[in-house]
C-alpha cells in the first residue's frame, strides 16, 4: 500500500499507485478543466503531485502544452536565473561485478578493457581537468568490492582535494557509486563529498530485476532505499536519476517524483538534483534493443514537467545529449551541465585509443569545456563554477530554505559572476573572454528596464580581485 512516509521501497514507490496514476492521466489528458486546475496550482511554484505532473506530461492539447513550457521557463528563471553550473565526470574504474544489461561494465563483457586509476593517474587526470578550468567533479566507478572498495574511493577523494595545480583546485567532489551502508555513507560525508548521486535506472520492480539479473544491484529494495541510508549517514544532498529508455517513460517519470516526495516527507528535504539521462550506444550495448526509447520532443516535455513538479531541484543533463538537445532543455529546467567530458576511465590526459575503449557510453557532445562555456555565454547564460554553498555549509535543508524562498540568488548570482571572471582570467580563449566580459557587464549594469534590479556585486568583484584565494567561491 502506498505510504509516502514509509522507508520500504515498495511502499513509497507503490506499483498500484503508479498504475492508478497512469490510468488517471490517460483519462484526463484532454480534460481542459483538470489541466487548468493543475496549472493554476503549479503557478504558485511550490510543486505539484506525481499524479498531477503525469497529467501535464500526457496532455495532448497544443495550447495547454504551450502553457506548460512557458511555466517551466518561468519557474527555471525564478529559482535558478541564467546560471548554469559546470562540472565534469571522472571515471575511476570500470571493474564491476553486476550484470546490468544496459551497461558495458557488466561482468560478462570480456572484450572491454578493464582499467583502474592509480593515485598517480588520478592526480594526472585531475590536473588535466584543472587545466581546463573545472572546479567540480563527479567521480564514478563500477561496483566491485575487491577492485573498487570504499577505501579506494575515499583515497581518491583525498587525492583530488589535495591537488593544488597552478591556479586550479577541485573545490567539490560529487560521488556516483553503488548503494552502500549507513556506515559507509558516514565515511563519505566525513571525506567532504558534495552530492551523493545514484540513478535508479527504472522504478518498476519487475523490470528493474530483469535488467539487473546478477550481482548486488539486483536487490531492488536495497538500491531504492539507498538515499534514506545516505541521509541517515549524514549526507545532506542526494541526487536522483532514471535512465530513460529502459522502461516506460511515464512509469519512471511518476516514480522519480514519488521518490522526491518521499525524501521531502520522510527526510525533510528533497533531492538536490535530478538527472535525466537517456540510453546511449556503448561497447556491446545497442540502445535499439530497448523498445522504450523516447523522442527529443518527449524528452523536452519530461524536463519541463519535472521542473514544474519539483521546482527547487537542480536538474542535470550530460554529454549523452547532443548540443541541439541540450540547448532545448536548458531553458525548460536544466541548471547543470557537463563540458569537455570523457566517459572512459581517465582519458583527460590523453584520449583513449579506439582499441582500448573503456567508456561507459558514447558521448554526443564532444566540445571542449571552453567551447561549451562560449556557447552558453552567447545564449546569455552565466556558466558558474561556484561551490560556495558547500564551503559555507549551505547544504540540505539550509540550501533548500534559501532556494524555496527565492533568496538563493543573493548568494549564487554574485558567486557565479566571480567564478566566471576567474575562468575568463585563467583559462578562457579569446572569443570566450570577449563573450564573458559582455555577459558580466550586462549582468552588472542591465540596460533594459525589464531586467531585474542589478545585484550589488561590483564592489565584491573589486574586493575579491584575488579570486583564486577567496573562500567565497
Amino acid at each position: 500500500m502506498y505510504n509516502v512516509m514509509s522507508k520500504k521501497a515498495e511502499e513509497f514507490i507503490d506499483h498500484e499507485e503508479i498504475e492508478e496514476c497512469l490510468a488517471y492521466a490517460e483519462d484526463n489528458k484532454n480534460n481542459e478543466a483538470c489541466i487548468d486546475a493543475i496549472l493554476e496550482k503549479a503557478k504558485q511554484m511550490k510543486g505539484i503531485t506525481h499524479k498531477e505532473a503525469l497529467v501535464l506530461l500526457d496532455c495532448e492539447i497544443p495550447e495547454k502544452n504551450a502553457q506548460i513550457y512557458e511555466l517551466a521557463k518561468k519557474i527555471k528563471e525564478e529559482f535558478y536565473g541564467d546560471r548554469i553550473v559546470m562540472f565534469a565526470p571522472l571515471y575511476l574504474s570500470n571493474y564491476c561485478v553486476n550484470g546490468c544489461e544496459y551497461c558495458p561494465y557488466h561482468l560478462k563483457n570480456k572484450h572491454i578493457r578493464r582499467k583502474k586509476l592509480s593515485q598517480e593517474e588520478v592526480r594526472q587526470e585531475v590536473m588535466a581537468l584543472q587545466d581546463m578550468g573545472h572546479k567540480r567533479l563527479a567521480i564514478e566507478a563500477g561496483e566491485d568490492p575487491v577492485n573498487n572498495p570504499l577505501e579506494y574511493i575515499l583515497e581518491c577523494i583525498h587525492t583530488i582535494y589535495d591537488i593544488k595545480h597552478k591556479n586550479g583546485a577541485i573545490r567539490r567532489v560529487n560521488v556516483n557509486i553503488a548503494a552502500t551502508t549507513v556506515e559507509n555513507y558516514a565515511k563519505l560525508k566525513e571525506a567532504g563529498i558534495g552530492t551523493y548521486i545514484l540513478f535508479q535506472e527504472t522504478y518498476r520492480k519487475d523490470a528493474y530485476e530483469k535488467l539487473h539479473p546478477t550481482g548486488p544491484k539486483h536487490d531492488y529494495a536495497y538500491h531504492t532505499e539507498a538515499m534514506d541510508r545516505a541521509m541517515e549517514g549524514g549526507i545532506d544532498d542526494v541526487g536522483l536519476g532514471v535512465l530513460f529508455g529502459l522502461n516506460n517513460y511515464r512509469y519512471d517519470f511518476t516514480g522519480i517524483i514519488m521518490h522526491a516526495e518521499h525524501l521531502e516527507a520522510c527526510q525533510g528535504v528533497g533531492p538536490h538534483t535530478i538527472s535525466v539521462p537517456r540510453v546511449r550506444r556503448a561497447d556491446d550495448i545497442d540502445p535499439d534493443v530497448f523498445d522504450n526509447g523516447i523522442s527529443d520532443e518527449t524528452f523536452a516535455k519530461i524536463v519541463a514537467c519535472l521542473r514544474i513538479a519539483v521546482p527547487y531541484t537542480g536538474m542535470i543533463v550530460s554529454t549523452r545529449e547532443s548540443a541541439e538537445s541540450r540547448k532545448k532543455v536548458l531553458e525548460l529546467g536544466i541548471s547543470q551541465i557537463s563540458g569537455g567530458s570523457r566517459t572512459s576511465v581517465g582519458g583527460y590526459v590523453e584520449p583513449e585509443k579506439e582499441e582500448d575503449n573503456s567508456a561507459q557510453f558514447d558521448v554526443n557532445d564532444n566540445r571542449s569545456l571552453d567551447e561549451v562555456v562560449c556557447w552558453l555565454l552567447k545564449m546569455g547564460y552565466i556558466p558558474s563554477f561556484c561551490t560556495a554553498c558547500y564551503r559555507a555549509g549551505r547544504t540540505g535543508d539550509r540550501f533548500m530554505s534559501l532556494l524555496k524562498s527565492k533568496q538563493i540568488v543573493n548568494c549564487c548570482q554574485p558567486n557565479a559572476l566571480l567564478t566566471l571572471q576567474e575562468y575568463l582570467q585563467d583559462y578562457a580563449g579569446e572569443e570566450t573572454k570577449a563573450e564573458g566580459e559582455k555577459v558580466i557587464k550586462e549582468q552588472l549594469f542591465p540596460m533594459k528596464k525589464s531586467r531585474k534590479k542589478p545585484l550589488n556585486i561590483y564592489r565584491r568583484l573589486r574586493r575579491d580581485s584575488g579570486i583564486s584565494a577567496s573562500n567565497t567561491i
